[in-house]
């Protein structure tokens, strides 16, 4: 799948430590944590969103934290930033976070940060996939999760209820969560993150790897907000009776 180039704001090496607006340390010494830029609440540096400023002056999306200079940190999902820049409240949180009036702000930054998120899910995904750390297929999936072999159990938003509910029971019976997670993509673009055919389902077998994704897949779907995830699942208009 295509990367997206707004991801980094074009640049690749890691940030200067110590730099970025609202650096903390936590008092119980777990990491570094951020300070969001509108609402001014503390968060762990891995479950903010970076904006990094180019060198064109241009604010853009660095939700993997590695562009170089200041950067500044948001906290709010989507719907909330949308309204903040329709305000003109993130322009100015913006300036003083980058300490400069003369900044440009995308009229689409909200799609691009939802973009780079939903990017940064996938290829996680993929990654997995190439590792051998995960499983499709309904029948394999349920044989490993009756087993307590899976630590993390997805499903596509066009989904069938009935296989979804076959495998979340499978889950339960074999010691995991009451239901798998239901994903804001579709089958088309799971199978095309995984490099597989028809991906309706996916579980993590590995415990780590479970870790790593259910983190990306958690960014992602905290930015979107509810409403939009249940937009995409309906959109997706699951059929009840479909064989997975």
């Amino acid at each position: 799948m295509r990367k997206p180039p707004n991801d980094a704001a074009g640049l690749g090496r890691e940030a200067e430590p110590g730099i970025d607006d609202g650096l903390l340390l936590s008092q119980e010494n777990k990491g570094p944590e951020r300070t969001c830029i509108l609402t001014r609440e503390h968060g762990a540096r891995d479950r903010l969103v970076r904006l990094a400023l180019g060198p064109d002056g241009q604010v853009l999306p660095d939700v993997r934290a590695k562009a170089p200079g200041r950067g500044a940190w948001i906290g709010v999902d989507r719907p909330a930033l949308d309204a903040a820049q329709a305000k003109g409240k993130l322009k100015g949180a913006l300036s003083r976070a980058f300490k400069t009036g003369e900044l440009q702000i995308p009229a689409d930054l909200g799609e691009r940060i939802e973009t780079a998120l939903r990017q940064a899910a996938l290829d996680r995904l993929g990654l997995e996939a190439r590792a051998s750390t995960l499983l499709t297929g309904s029948e394999k999936i349920e044989v490993a999760a009756r087993r307590g072999d899976v630590h993390l159990l997805l499903h596509a938003a066009d989904a069938g209820l009935d296989g979804n509910g076959k495998l979340d029971q499978a889950w339960r019976v074999g010691g995991g969560e009451p239901q798998g997670l239901v994903l804001p993509a579709t089958r088309t673009i799971l199978s095309m993150a995984l490099g597989r055919e028809n991906v309706v389902h996916v579980a993590l077998i590995d415990r780590a790897a479970a870790a790593r994704v259910r983190h990306a897949i958690d960014r992602w779907r905290a930015f979107i907000g509810p409403d939009a995830r249940l937009s995409a699942a309906a959109a997706a208009s699951p059929v009840v009776s479909a064989v997975d």
